[in-house]
């Protein structure tokens, strides 16, 4: 069944991307074949923009892509910025307080540059996830005056909904905060989010609500999905996400993304 789709949003992680982090030729031919019709495909990650941009590439998409969960709305091929709305300073300050103080992990995004207390495991692990080198600025990291595009906490995965439980009872109205992946606890401006991002990219594309289509599979994509006049949640979403779909295609593993745009926007 086709759909009339001229804008696709795709998450990454879970999403687009297999276990090993890698998109397959399928899904690529399936997004070529859509623009190549006429529809406009982009990303929508949780992810910083110069992480974003490198499957941007690999796929040939030249289009704005919403980044850190939509603090960020940037064109992968000129580079300029459509939208940026940052974690205010002061709010910044005190979560950042807040986890040196209890001894928590977390890392923060300035101007698409990841800074990190030091490059232990966690920093070394999300910089090969990422593909990004993070900057390590000690003990300054809990310090930093300025205002963040995202803050990323990592914790055991079981922790990740009461600590996003805490963060919304101790800054209400300073913070939105999500969960993109097991053990990633992100904190955005408060008014940010991928549904507010993909909306303010339909409405500059003029694109109907109902002509949009958003893939995702994390607690994060759920505001995407409903936003979207038709939602995909991977088989292997959180039961969240499928709750707000109009479908369910196949996992990550699977080639999920290839399988929906196949079935709902190619003819």
């Amino acid at each position: 069944m086709k759909k009339e789709i001229r804008l696709v949003a795709i998450d990454l992680d879970g999403t687009l991307l297999d276990r090993n982090i890698q998109v397959s030729p399928r899904a690529i031919a399936a997004i070529r074949s859509a623009v190549a019709q006429g529809v406009i495909v982009t990303l929508a990650t949780g992810r910083m923009f110069a992480s974003a941009v490198i499957f941007a590439r690999q796929i040939g998409l030249d289009v704005p892509l919403i980044t850190y969960n939509g603090g960020l709305i940037r064109s992968a091929l000129t580079g300029e910025t459509l939208f940026h709305q940052p974690v205010p300073v002061d709010a910044a300050v005190d979560i950042l307080s807040l986890f040196y103080h209890h001894n928590w992990y977390i890392q923060s995004y300035v101007e698409d540059k990841l800074y990190v207390d030091q490059l232990d495991e966690h920093a070394l692990r999300y910089a090969r996830l990422s593909k990004i080198t993070p900057i390590a600025i000690g003990k300054k990291l809990y310090t930093m005056k300025a205002a963040p595009t995202k803050l990323l906490g990592i914790t055991e995965p079981d922790n990740v909904l009461p600590l996003i439980d805490k963060i919304g009872q101790l800054f209400p109205d300073r913070v939105y905060a999500t969960s993109s992946k097991d053990g990633y606890v992100e904190m955005m401006h408060p008014t940010v989010n991928k549904g507010n991002a993909l909306a303010f990219l339909a409405d500059k594309l003029k694109i109907d609500q109902t002509q949009v289509m958003a893939i995702g599979d994390s607690l994060n994509d759920t505001d995407m999905l409903t936003y979207a006049g038709f939602g995909v949640a991977m088989d292997n979403a959180a039961p969240e996400v499928k709750a707000v779909a109009q479908a369910v295609t196949s996992s990550n593993d699977e080639e999920g993304v290839a399988a929906a745009i196949e079935k709902y926007v190619l003819n």
